[in-house]
Parts: structure tokens; sequence; C-alpha cells
């Protein structure tokens, strides 16, 4: 990644207000981003979408002012709406991966956004082994599964391999130890 690419990834505005992204997301976080963007573009292969991973800003209102998200993951495939580094179409999907600097917004503000914007699958993801999955029913968000990793096979709510299926993309799916992956703390 480029200085240049480093320098964009440092903020995102939210109804005229600038918000500063630094310092940039832990280690644990890039892995589960890292781990979700992987699987998702295997699956993607020979199709016409694509899967960014933190680095494509999501203009969600573009014909009103010029705020901007950058989700931590997002599919699109309506490749038109893609200008540079902007995209200004709807995305199929956008996972966030919590940070202790955007947990608060990346469940109320970010949701809300991507809730009006048409988003069908959201996902919270939390580098600890909570994963939220949120789908678009009748224009809201309806939270559909909460999963906290328990990868102890002896444990009776063991639930590594539990398979999660993109709503848009049924032939891609990971399991909840998939995401997770390498986060040992």
């Amino acid at each position: 990644m480029g200085m240049a690419e480093l320098e964009r990834r440092k903020d995102e505005k939210i109804d005229g207000v600038i918000y500063d992204m630094s310092p940039p997301p832990s280690f644990r976080h890039g892995i589960v981003d890292g781990n979700i963007h992987t699987i998702i573009k295997q699956g993607l292969k020979n199709s016409t979408c694509l899967v960014s991973m933190e680095n494509l800003d999501f203009k969600y209102h573009p014909d009103i002012n010029d705020d901007y998200l950058c989700p931590d993951i997002m599919i699109i495939c309506d490749r038109k709406h893609l200008k540079g580094g902007t995209y200004s179409g709807t995305p199929k999907f956008i996972a966030e991966t919590l940070s202790p600097s955007t947990a608060k917004r990346d469940k109320s503000e970010k949701k809300d956004i991507y809730e009006k914007a048409g988003v069908e699958e959201y996902w919270i993801v939390s580098p600890d082994g909570h994963l939220e999955i949120y789908y678009l029913r009748e224009g809201r968000y309806v939270l559909e599964e909460s999963y906290i990793l328990q990868d102890d096979a002896e444990e009776e709510y063991y639930n590594a391999e539990v398979e999660i299926r993109l709503r848009a993309f049924p032939h891609i799916s990971m399991k909840l130890q998939e995401i997770f992956e390498g986060v040992e703390p």
C-alpha cells in the first residue's frame, strides 16, 4: 500500500463532519478483514462483482453532498458507479470490523446510513469473536444472526463449524472459525 493510499484511508465524512480514522486499526482487525475478503474474493472469481477491503470510499448520497464512508469490506456489482477510488451505487454487502475508536459509529450512524442506502446485508464483526448479521427487510435492518465464536469442541455451544452464507451470493460461504482464524490473542 503506497503512502497516498495510507493518507487517503484516514477519514470518513458523515453529514459534513470529518471523522479521523487514525490510529490505524489493530493487527487483529486486519486479520479478520483479510480472512473475510479472501473468501469473498475467491467466490467472486469470473463475476462482474468485486470486493474491496478498506480502500474504496462509498458516497452514499452522491446527489446531496460529498459525504462518504470507507467500509472495511464492500461488494459492488454495478461498476458504472465506480469512479477512481469512489463508489456511488448500492453495495450488495458491507462488513465493518469494530475497533475501539469506531465501534459506536459502526453500530449507529453507519448502520443507519447503510440501511437507508439499501445495502441488503450488513455484518458487524468484532475481532474478539462476535458476529452480527443484519438483513434488510422492508427497508429496515433486522438482526438475523448473532454469534460469539465458541471453538472448544467440548463445549455445549461449540459453533466454529457453523457455515455462514452471503444472502446475495449463496455460493459464498465461510465457517465462523475461518472468519476469526489467526486472531488468537
